[in-house]
């Protein structure tokens, strides 16, 4: 069971042929098995995720109707509000947190009848993209346990590589989930902003906060992401979302669905160089859409590197957030949060609004990418995945 994907699994549980109560207790066993070497979870909660399989059998049994993931044991990054369910951050700072509600995406995947099987492992705050903290150590990648599993959805992806459960959620504001998903190799979706609406948020206006699915295939993905996904009144980024149910396209009419699309293929995409594995990789999938009938072009569309007015926006976030609280927890917070925090503090009303002429400025560019080409392919990661100690000295990265 540990290879099915989510549709399969749900396939197998609608047609009686697979227990809730077997798939969770077959979940928590290969967790009880691989957490001390992989740690990519928080916390997990057996005897809920038990009770909740037993009553999914329960329904299965006696004919009540279904949701779209009855059954689908899921995990969620300790980013996220969970009710009943410890939420940290990742941080001290929030160590005995617990919610009285849920994230509304997470309510959504409820019920929608997935099982919350736990949290996962995040870097604290989400500010960097390696996943370690203070509070939980390091996650290890599932195929490498010498190599980073990436940030800072790190505890998401590695259970889902893993097979400790079929479907997570996990969080991306400058490559979060896109990141991990690409070291342990799995699907992570970062919807647009608003899609899967997150009332929750610190900052609903100006939130780098975006919740996405990540599982085994691009069918599974889409399957929670049409769950996650919808207008809500508390999100003011949702109102603009239009309604679509991803998963019932006909993914056996793809090539109808390419054929005559114009492709940009960028293998840099500002990057200075690729690691030649994975230049050969990306280039071997854009053959496939060549197949299809596209028309790819190769291009650079030399955007100019959003590090640094990105920097001031996560920044001057997390010095609002959580400035107040550094004396009180130093030498319990990562130093590189820490020092993030201190940057913040320095940046001015006027930095942060040249940031953000500079990310309208980087917008307006890709639109104007869209009016040529349908598509846009670029390598998730210019690199493989460095060895975990190499990750330990990346600390400046801040992606959320």
């Amino acid at each position: 069971m540990f290879t099915c994907s989510v549709v399969q699994l749900v396939q197998r549980i609608r047609g009686r042929e697979l227990s809730p109560i077997e798939l969770v207790k077959d979940c928590i066993s290969r967790i009880d098995y691989l957490q001390p070497e992989l740690n990519a979870f928080t916390e997990v909660c057996t005897e809920d995720a038990l009770s909740d399989a037993r009553e999914a059998e329960r329904k299965i049994l006696q004919g009540e109707k279904l949701g779209p993931l009855h059954g689908i044991p899921f995990a969620v990054k300790d980013l996220l509000l969970t009710k009943g369910v410890t939420t940290t951050f990742g941080s001290y700072m929030y160590q005995n947190n617990i919610p009285t509600v849920d994230a509304l995406s997470i309510g959504r995947l409820k019920q929608a009848g997935a099982i919350l099987i736990g949290k996962t492992t995040t870097s604290e705050f989400g500010h960097k993209a390696i996943t370690d903290s203070p509070l939980f150590g390091a996650t290890r990648n599932p195929w490498n346990i010498d190599r980073t599993s990436g940030g800072s959805s790190g505890g998401s992806a590695v259970a889902v590589a893993a097979g400790m459960c079929p479907m997570a959620v996990g969080t991306d504001g400058g490559g979060s989930i896109r990141i991990p998903s690409s070291c342990c190799g799995i699907v992570g979706l970062k919807p647009t902003l608003g899609q899967v609406p997150h009332p929750q948020s610190p900052d609903v206006f100006g939130s780098l906060l975006h919740i996405g699915p990540m599982a085994r295939t691009v069918s599974d993905v889409a399957l929670i992401f049409d769950v996650m996904s919808g207008i809500d009144e508390g999100d003011p980024y949702s109102y603009s979302v239009t309604e679509k149910a991803y998963s019932t396209l006909d993914m056996t009419k793809v090539a109808e669905l390419l054929k005559d699309r114009r492709i940009a293929w960028s293998p840099l995409l500002g990057n200075a160089k690729i690691d030649r594995e994975v230049g050969r990789i990306t280039e071997e999938a854009i053959k496939v859409f060549c197949d299809f009938g596209c028309e790819v072009e190769e291009i650079d569309p030399c955007f100019s590197s959003p590090e640094e007015s990105f920097t001031v926006i996560v920044y001057s976030g997390l010095a609002t957030r959580l400035g107040e609280k550094v004396s009180f927890f130093r030498g319990r917070i990562d130093k590189s949060l820490e020092k993030a925090i201190e940057m913040g503090n320095h940046f001015s009303a006027v930095d942060l609004q040249r940031a953000n002429s500079v990310r309208t400025d980087i917008f307006r560019s890709v639109q104007r990418l869209f009016t040529r080409f349908d598509l846009l392919i670029t390598p998730t990661l210019a690199a493989l995945p460095v060895l975990s100690g190499v990750a330990g000295t990346l600390t400046h990265i801040p992606l959320t």
